[in-house]
C-alpha cells in the first residue's frame, strides 16, 4: 500500500475565473527592457489541475492524503527573481567586482519584508500587470514553461526540467541576498476539534491541550525547544481553539524548514506533556483569560453563548470557562485528575483522519511530499468517528435569546448589534447567501440604511454581516449580526435605529433576492480574486488548513473569496430568518447606568434584560377607512383602527374618563387641575423607563374628564397604560406635594390672566359655555384655604361615577384592543352614567345683533392688545355653530 494517494477526482461546477472583467483581454504581462525569461515546471512539480487557483498566483498546489488518513495540501513557491535587467547590472556591478555580493535597494522593498516590487516600479509596468506579478520580482512559475536567461551571457532560453538545476537555481538566489527578504516556509495544521468538545466538568480543556502539546516531545523532550529553535532561525509560531477546530502554525527560513517540520510534528506523534508543566501552563491559560476581559467583543460573546439552550456546548464556550478556576482550583476542590484527562483528550480527539496540514515553501512539489510523508506519518489514527453537532439544531431557539439585552460596555462607546439565528450555512459557501446580504445591509452609498442614520445623525458607522469565526459559523448554526456605531442622539433614538433597520430587511424579503446584485458582487469579487497579492505565508496556510474541511478540493483556494453558484431560494431562505421576531438585540452604553443590575459571572459584564417585539401584526379584518366602534357598554364604548398604512410596530391611544362632578362648582375645578398635576408628578419616576424607551404619555385635565394619550412601539404599549391607571385606582399624595402643587398652579393661573390672548379666550368660552368657570373665580377659589381632605373628598367622588370613552390605533388586534376599556373598568371599579355618553359642550346662543366686550389688561405693563372676532351661525334644527 503506498504512503499516499493523490486526489483528482473533480466534483461540481468549477468557477469561472475571467480576467476580463479587469477589461484585460489577456492575462496581464509584465513588461521588461531585459530579456524575457521562463521556467517550465519540472515533472516532479506538477500540481493538481482540479484546484482552482487566481491566474495571478504563481504557486503550485498538490492535495494527498496519507495512509493515516492526514489530508496534506502542499505548496510549492519556487521562483526564480529577475536579476539581469541592465538597470540592476550597472548598479551591482561595481560591488561584484569589490567581491561583495550584489543586494537588492530596500527602497524597492515591501515594509513587511516581502519581495519588492521593483520591477514594476522600474519597468513602468501598469497597475494590472503589477497586481499580475507577486509582491516582488519573482516571475510565475507556468506550465507552458519560462525562459531563464543565462548568468553566463549565453544567448537563448534555457528550460529547466531537472529538479536538482532548479533548486540550485533557487539556493544560489537565497545566497545572493544579504538580508533575508525571502518567503518564509511556513505549515498549519488543523485539528477539526475545539471547545464544543468540552467535558462539562472541565470547561476549557481543548484549549488547555492547545498549550500542554508543545511542552516538549518523546523526540525532542525540551520543554521550550521549539520555540528557541525558531527564534533562533528567524521563525514564529502560534496557535488558537475556536468551537470545532484547533489550529496550529509556524513558519522560518526555508534553509531550516524540514528540520522545524520534525520537531513540530513531534508534538501530535508523542508530546510529553509533562504534567510538572500543568501548574505553569494554567498561569499562561489564566493570563489569556485576563488579557481577554477588557474586550466588549468578547464579553457580549460570552453573554450571547449563555442565551443557548441547556446541554448545547455553546454555554460552555468562550474566554470565561478557560481560566486557573476551571482548570485548577475547580478540578482541584472535585478530586479531578486533570493530567489523566488531558492525555485521554489527546488520545480521542487528536488523531491523523480528522486533521488537516498544509505546508508551503520554496522546494518541488515532490520533496514537500516525500517530507511530509516520512515525518507525519507517524500521527496516531484511532479510527474513531469525528465529533459532530449538526444534530444541535435551532440552538438559540429560546425566550431569552429574543429580547434586548441593555450593557455597560468597558469603553466608552455607544453600540447597537442585532443578531439572527440561522441555521448552518457552511455549505452553501458558492453561492454564500450571507455575503450578499452583507453586501446590501452595509451599503453606505445614497439610499442605504447607514445614509439615513447619518443624515438624523443617529449613526457613525454599520456594519452587516458574518464573521466567519467559529462563534459565528458552525456546523449547529450560523449567526448574522448588524452592528451600528450610535452617537449620543443615536442612543436616545435607539429603537428609531431598529425600526429603520427592520423596515429595511421587511423591504428586502418583500423584494427577494437579484440575481443582477448577486452578479455585481461575483464580478468585483472574481476581479480581486484575479489580481490578488500574495499575503504572508503563515496566514496563507493557516487560511487554507481551516477551511479545507469545509470546502471540496477544487475549491479550497477559492471556497472563501467566490460567489460561484447563483440560488435564489437559498439566499430567499437566509433572509426569511431576518425578522423583528427572531431578533436579538445588545444594546451598549455607558448611560445605562443603574439600570443594569445583572452580573455577569465571569467578566462582571453589567446588564439588564427587556423583552421585545417588533413585529407587525398580520390582521385577517378587512382594512377600515375610519374607526370602527367595536365595543359598546354602560360603562363606556371603545374605537379601533387597525394600521392599514404606514405597517409599522407603533400604536396610539388614548382614554376619555368623562365625570359630571367636575363642572359642579369651581372649587370643583380647581381640585380637579389639582388633582391631575399630582397625578403627573407621581408618573414622573416610575414612567422613565418608557420615556428612555421612546414611549411617550400625557394625562390631561379636560373640561368634563381626564384624557391619557399613550403612543410608541406597540411591544411595552400596554404596561404603560396599566401604569397610569394603577396609579389613578391607587392615587395618593403627600402634605408636601399638596403645597407645592397648589403654589405651582396658582402661578399658573396667574399667568394665563396677565396674557392678554388667553384672558381673552377664557372671557369668551365664559361668555359662550353654559356652566363655565372662568379662570379669575378659579384664582380666586385656589386662594382660600383649600384642604387636603377636600381632594381627598373629590378624587373619590371623581373616580366613583365615570363614563370612559377609548380609542386604539395601530398595531393592535381588536382582541387586544378590547383588554385596555376591560382593565380601566376592572381596576378603578366605578359605578356607570345614568346617561351615557353625557352632552358635555352647551353652546348660549347669541343675539343677532352686534357685541361689543372689552376688557382691561390685567398687566399694566404690558403695552400689547389682543382682538378676537367671533361668529356665530344657526343652523337650522342644530343650533348655533360657532
Amino acid at each position: 500500500m503506498s504512503e499516499e494517494t493523490n486526489s483528482t477526482e473533480h466534483r461540481g461546477k468549477r468557477p469561472v475565473i475571467n480576467p476580463q472583467q479587469q477589461g484585460q483581454g489577456t492575462r496581464p504581462q509584465p513588461h521588461h527592457k531585459s530579456r524575457k525569461r521562463e521556467l517550465r515546471d519540472p515533472k516532479n512539480n506538477e500540481g493538481d489541475p482540479d484546484i482552482v487557483k487566481s491566474p495571478s498566483d504563481h504557486k503550485v498546489y498538490r492535495y494527498i492524503q496519507l495512509k493515516n488518513g492526514l489530508n496534506v495540501l502542499l505548496i510549492s513557491d519556487l521562483v526564480i527573481d529577475e536579476c539581469d535587467s541592465s538597470e540592476e547590472e550597472m548598479s551591482s556591478g561595481s560591488d561584484e567586482e569589490d567581491g561583495i555580493p550584489a543586494s537588492k535597494d530596500s527602497s524597492n522593498e515591501d515594509e513587511d519584508g516581502k519581495d519588492g516590487e521593483e520591477f514594476g516600479n522600474e519597468s513602468g509596468e501598469d497597475g494590472a500587470a503589477a497586481d499580475y506579478k507577486e509582491a516582488g520580482s519573482d516571475e510565475t512559475v507556468e506550465d507552458e514553461g519560462v525562459a531563464i536567461a543565462s548568468d553566463d551571457g549565453i544567448s537563448g532560453d534555457l528550460l529547466v526540467n531537472d529538479p536538482a538545476v532548479l533548486e540550485e537555481l533557487v539556493k544560489k538566489e537565497d545566497e545572493n541576498k544579504m538580508v533575508s527578504t525571502e518567503k518564509q516556509s511556513a505549515a498549519a495544521l488543523a485539528v477539526c476539534i475545539g471547545s464544543f468538545c468540552d467535558p462539562d466538568d472541565l470547561p476549557g480543556l481543548a484549549h488547555f491541550l492547545e498549550h500542554m502539546v508543545f511542552m516538549g516531545s518523546k523526540k525532542y523532550p525540551d520543554e521550550n525547544g521549539f520555540d528557541t529553535f525558531l527564534k533562533k532561525h528567524g521563525g514564529t509560531d502560534n496557535a488558537s481553539t475556536d468551537t470545532e477546530r484547533t489550529v496550529f502554525q509556524f513558519d522560518v527560513q526555508k534553509k531550516y524548514f524540514k528540520e522545524a517540520l520534525d520537531r513540530w510534528a513531534q508534538f501530535f506523534i508523542e508530546p510529553l506533556m509533562i504534567k510538572d508543566a500543568i501548574g505553569r501552563e494554567v498561569e499562561a491559560v489564566d493570563s489569556e483569560f485576563q488579557i481577554a476581559r477588557p474586550s466588549d467583543a468578547n464579553r457580549r460573546e460570552l453573554l450571547l453563548g449563555r442565551l443557548a439552550k441547556p446541554g448545547h456546548p455553546m454555554r460552555k464556550f468562550f474566554w470565561g470557562k478557560c481560566n486557573a478556576d476551571t482548570l485548577k482550583y475547580q478540578p482541584a476542590k472535585n478530586k479531578i485528575d486533570v493530567y489523566a484527562r488531558l492525555r485521554n483528550f489527546w488520545k480521542r480527539h487528536y488523531s491523523a483522519h480528522y486533521m488537516n496540514l498544509v505546508i508551503q515553501s520554496r522546494e518541488t512539489l515532490d520533496t514537500l511530499q516525500k517530507w511530509v510523508t516520512e515525518i507525519f506519518s507517524q500521527i496516531p489514527n484511532n479510527n474513531l468517528p469525528k465529533p459532530t453537532f449538526s444534530h444541535l439544531s435551532q440552538p438559540f431557539d429560546t425566550p431569552e435569546f429574543h429580547k434586548l439585552y441593555k450593557v455597560i460596555p468597558v469603553k466608552e462607546i455607544h453600540s447597537l448589534s442585532i443578531s439572527w439565528a440561522l441555521p448552518p450555512q457552511e455549505m452553501h459557501y458558492r453561492v454564500k447567501p450571507l455575503h450578499y446580504l452583507s453586501w446590501l445591509i452595509g451599503h453606505e452609498g445614497k439610499g442605504s440604511v447607514l445614509s439615513f442614520l447619518r443624515k438624523k445623525f443617529w449613526a457613525l458607522a454599520l456594519y452587516g454581516g458574518n464573521g466567519e469565526t467559529g462563534f459565528e459559523h458552525n456546523s449547529s448554526y450560523s449567526l448574522f449580526s448588524i452592528s451600528v456605531t450610535l452617537t449620543d442622539e443615536g442612543v436616545v433614538h435607539f429603537y428609531e435605529v431598529i425600526h429603520v433597520i427592520f423596515q429595511y430587511l421587511k423591504m428586502l424579503q418583500k423584494q427577494g433576492p437579484l440575481q443582477r446584485v448577486w452578479e455585481e458582487i461575483q464580478k468585483i469579487e472574481a476581479n480581486e480574486f484575479c489580481f490578488q497579492e500574495q499575503i504572508d505565508p503563515i496566514e496563507y496556510v493557516e487560511n487554507i488548513c481551516e477551511n479545507m474541511h469545509i470546502y471540496k478540493k477544487e475549491d479550497f483556494l477559492t471556497g472563501d473569496q467566490l460567489l460561484i453558484e447563483y440560488n435564489h431560494d437559498i439566499i430567499a431562505d437566509a433572509l426569511r430568518y431576518l425578522t423583528p421576531q427572531r431578533a436579538n438585540i445588545f444594546l451598549l452604553s455607558p448611560t445605562h447606568g443603574s439600570q443594569c443590575n445583572l452580573k455577569e459571572k465571569w467578566f462582571g459584564t453589567q446588564y439588564c434584560v427587556s423583552a421585545t417585539d417588533f413585529s407587525v401584526i398580520e390582521s385577517t379584518d378587512q382594512d377600515a377607512e375610519y374607526p370602527d366602534k367595536i365595543l359598546n357598554t354602560p360603562e363606556g364604548c371603545l374605537w379601533y383602527k387597525k394600521d392599514n398604512k404606514f405597517a409599522v410596530p407603533k400604536a396610539f391611544i388614548c382614554f376619555h374618563l368623562v365625570s359630571p362632578v367636575i363642572q359642579r362648582s369651581a372649587m370643583n375645578v380647581v381640585l380637579f387641575d389639582i388633582f391631575v398635576n399630582i397625578l403627573t408628578h407621581n408618573l414622573s419616576e416610575p414612567a422613565y423607563e418608557a420615556d428612555v424607551a421612546q414611549l411617550g404619555y400625557k394625562v390631561l385635565a379636560r373640561e368634563h374628564g381626564l384624557v391619557m394619550r399613550v403612543k410608541g412601539f406597540n411591544h411595552k404599549l400596554p404596561l404603560l397604560f396599566q401604569l397610569i391607571i394603577d396609579q389613578l385606582a391607587d392615587f395618593s399624595f403627600t402634605p408636601s406635594t399638596f403645597q407645592m402643587i397648589t403654589e405651582q398652579l396658582k402661578k399658573t393661573y396667574f399667568n394665563y390672566l396677565l396674557k392678554t390672548d388667553t384672558l381673552a379666550k377664557d372671557i369668551r368660552l365664559t361668555i359662550l359655555e353654559h356652566g363655565r368657570w372662568s379662570l379669575t373665580e378659579k384664582y380666586e377659589v385656589l386662594n382660600t384655604c383649600l384642604s387636603m381632605d377636600s381632594l381627598v373628598a373629590f378624587v373619590k367622588s371623581f373616580k366613583s361615577n365615570l363614563w370612559v370613552e377609548g380609542l386604539v390605533q395601530g398595531n393592535f388586534t381588536k382582541k387586544k384592543s378590547k383588554e385596555f376599556l376591560n382593565y380601566v373598568v376592572r381596576k378603578l371599579q366605578f359605578r356607570p352614567l345614568i346617561h351615557p355618553c353625557p352632552i358635555q359642550f352647551r353652546v348660549t346662543e347669541l343675539p343677532a345683533t352686534h357685541i361689543l366686550c372689552k376688557v382691561k389688561s390685567l398687566h399694566k405693563g404690558d403695552a400689547n392688545s389682543d382682538v378676537t372676532v367671533y361668529y356665530q351661525v344657526l343652523c337650522c334644527g342644530c343650533g348655533p355653530v360657532s
